[in-house]
Formats: structure tokens, C-alpha cells, sequence
């Protein structure tokens, strides 16, 4: 694996043995190497730590940056809080910050295993065959490292290791799997589950990397409390189902009417998946329990709206509808007036009926102002 470049910017209060930057070269920064975005007071002390031959991260640099002062950062690169960091790969953001412990030790052993090469090499081709079918598994077999092919791949995998797990064969013990060139193999979790392989060509960065996105982020994702700060930062509204955690029919219904009906959707909204059990007080604020479960909600991260009846995601375009009554604004209105006049039967007299949305409950998982100084609320959709 060729050598990495790894630089951190540290969002605040200026240090001397950094490098402090603006808009136009944090640009050339990002195009140059790999990035990491800091801010605030924690970030002086961590720059402070990092003096030259503190620690050796070769090769690395860090970099100071005010964000009050240089907007058109926090705006381009949604940053809406500090301390924030943010690692960059080949030029590209990646979607998962660093959150872990604000210390020299813990982010300069995050930087270590970042540069670590997230590719497994398999020396025999049995071992594909008893990989962790849990997982999502990305083959790729070549001819030769050495190749335009293979550095495609590694670049892919160096940005999507977190989603995927990555293995290449070499050589010999590729031949097999190579009748027709080196190609790329997609192995989804389960057993039963058929490959699938990527036809387009290998040396073309955008689309390898937009074809194995689309198999290692799942269109319906898991919400956990581990990674919810993480999708609340997102900015998007929720489409949950609540389900219990052996209930694998459910969960296979929805993320099949997802697919079916919202796919068009996919960026204004997240479509996720909650354990029942785990997440009984979202269920509480809408007055359900795990008993009730699979249920459908949205979270617009100011109000909780229930879908009804679950079995109903099956009608053609009702999910989808459910959705476009969030952006539109009638589950806003509806809750807080009433049905609209349009939703009411023939001849029956309008009533403004008032009513008490439940609360977000997601929002919770927000980023708190106890951890970090938060530079703006995100207005309600």
C-alpha cells in the first residue's frame, strides 16, 4: 500500500506550529491528501500535544483554522458544531467523524489505524468461502498489485472500509476467478444470498466506487444509539421502522417498499431501522410499546408522526404518500389543525381541531451542548 498523506485542520484558536489556512487552500489541501477538521478550545490543546517529533504520524500535517471567522467552511462542509472533525480521503468527506476521546494519544492512534490498509489479502482462494457472512464482502481479484485496476480498488476501499469488508487476490491464486480479466465480486450477508459482480470498467474511479457504494450503505439503515448522533447530524427527517430484532419479515417488507416506493426520496429523508426493545421510549412518545410493534414513523426531529396500520406499506403509494405529507406540510398542519379540508367526506362540516404532536424523540441524540458549542438549530421540515 503507497504512502498515505494525512492532514488535520484544527477549527479555532490559532497555534504557531501549525499550519493555519482559508477557504481557497483548504481546497488544495483536501485535493493533496487526507484531512481531518478540529474546532474550538479543545482543539488548541490537541494542537499543543502535537508540537514537532511529539508524536510521529509521517507523513502528516496539522492545520488551524477559526471557523467563526471562516463561514464559508462550516457552510460548504455542514459543519454545525465544534470540536468537529472530519476525515477527507482522495479528495472526498467522509460521512463518519472522528467522536472518539479529544486527547493527543486517542487521535493519533485513530490516524494510525486510518492509515493502516483496510485490504485483506487472500493467500488461498478457500478462504472466501468461509468469510463472515454477516458482513458485506468486497472481492477483488487482479492480476498484479502493481496495477491501475488494483489502485482503483484500494482507493474505493481506503474510503468505504467502515461500510464494507475488503479482500483481493493476486497472481495465481486469482487465476481462477479471472476467466475474463481481473474483476470485482460483491458477496451480500447470508448464506443464500447469489453475487454479484460489477461489469463496468475497473479503471474508472467514479464508477467502481459509485457501484460498491450502492451495495455497502444499505438503502434502509440501522439506527443504534452508537451511531444516532451520527445520523441526526445528517440534517435529514427519519423514516423508521420499529421492529423486533427477530422479526426479519417486516424489516424485509419495508426495505423492499422503500426500494419500490421511495427510491426517488433517497437524500431527502434517511430510511432506517430501530430494535424495539431498545428504543421503547421513542415508541412511548407515541403511545406504543414493543407489543405493537412493527411500527412506522417519521421523526422531522421537532414531531413524531405514526403511519398506522404497518400492513398498509403494501398499498401502492401509500408509504410514498406518508412521505410527501411530511415535506408538503400536512402532517404539520393536520396535527396541529386537523384533517384538511381535502381529506373530509362530502357534505361534512370542516373542523379546526387542535392537537398535541408528539415530541421528537430522536432529537435527543442530537450533538449536545454539553460536548460541543453548537453554531446553529436546524429548522423543523
Amino acid at each position: 500500500m503507497g504512502s498515505q498523506r494525512i492532514s488535520i485542520h484544527f477549527y479555532s484558536v490559532p497555534y504557531s506550529e501549525t499550519l493555519n489556512t482559508d477557504f481557497n487552500n483548504l481546497c488544495e489541501k483536501i485535493r493533496h491528501g487526507e484531512l481531518m477538521h478540529l474546532a474550538n478550545s479543545a482543539a488548541s490543546k490537541i494542537a499543543l500535544g502535537f508540537k514537532p517529533g511529539s508524536i510521529h504520524l509521517e507523513p502528516s500535517l496539522l492545520t488551524n483554522m477559526n471557523l467563526v471567522v471562516i463561514t464559508d467552511i462550516a457552510q460548504r462542509y455542514r459543519i454545525s458544531k465544534y470540536p468537529t472533525l472530519k476525515l477527507f480521503r482522495n479528495g472526498m468527506m467522509m460521512k463518519r467523524e472522528y467522536r472518539g476521546q479529544r486527547s493527543v494519544k486517542a487521535l493519533a492512534d485513530y490516524i494510525r489505524q486510518q492509515k493502516s490498509d483496510p485490504i485483506q489479502e487472500l493467500h488461498i482462494l478457500a478462504e472466501a468461502t468461509t468469510l463472515d457472512r454477516s458482513k458485506r464482502n468486497i472481492i477483488g481479484y487482479f492480476e498484479q498489485k502493481d496495477s491501475e485496476n488494483y489502485r482503483v480498488f484500494e482507493r474505493v476501499a481506503n474510503i468505504l472500509h467502515d461500510d464494507c469488508a475488503f479482500l483481493a487476490a493476486f497472481g495465481a491464486v486469482s487465476k481462477p476467478e479471472r476467466y475474463s480479466g481481473d474483476n470485482i465480486i460483491y458477496k451480500p450477508p447470508g448464506h443464500s444470498a447469489p453475487d454479484m459482480v460489477y461489469l463496468g470498467s475497473m479503471t474508472n474511479f467514479d464508477g467502481t466506487y459509485n457501484w460498491i457504494q450502492d451495495k455497502c450503505v444499505p438503502l434502509v439503515r440501522e439506527i443504534t444509539f452508537e451511531n444516532g448522533e451520527e445520523l441526526t447530524e445528517e440534517g435529514l427527517p427519519f423514516l423508521i421502522l420499529f421492529h423486533m430484532k427477530e422479526d426479519t419479515e417486516s424489516l424485509e417488507i419495508f426495505q423492499n417498499e422503500v426500494a419500490r416506493q421511495l427510491i426517488s426520496e433517497k437524500g431527502t429523508i434517511n430510511f432506517l431501522h430501530a430494535d424495539c426493545d431498545k428504543f421503547r421510549h421513542p415508541l412511548l412518545h407515541i403511545q406504543k410499546t414493543p407489543a405493537d410493534c412493527p411500527v412506522i414513523a417519521i421523526d422531522s426531529f421537532r414531531h413524531m408522526y405514526v403511519f398506522g396500520d404497518f400492513r398498509d406499506v403494501l398499498i401502492p403509494g401509500k408509504l410514498k404518500q406518508f412521505v410527501f405529507d411530511l415535506h408538503s406540510g400536512k402532517l404539520h398542519r393536520e396535527f396541529h389543525h386537523g384533517p384538511d379540508p381535502t381529506d373530509t367526506a362530502p357534505g361534512e362540516e370542516v373542523q379546526d381541531v387542535a392537537s398535541s404532536p408528539p415530541e421528537s424523540s430522536f432529537q435527543k441524540l442530537a450533538p449536545s451542548e454539553y460536548r460541543y458549542t453548537l453554531l446553529r438549530d436546524r429548522d423543523e421540515l
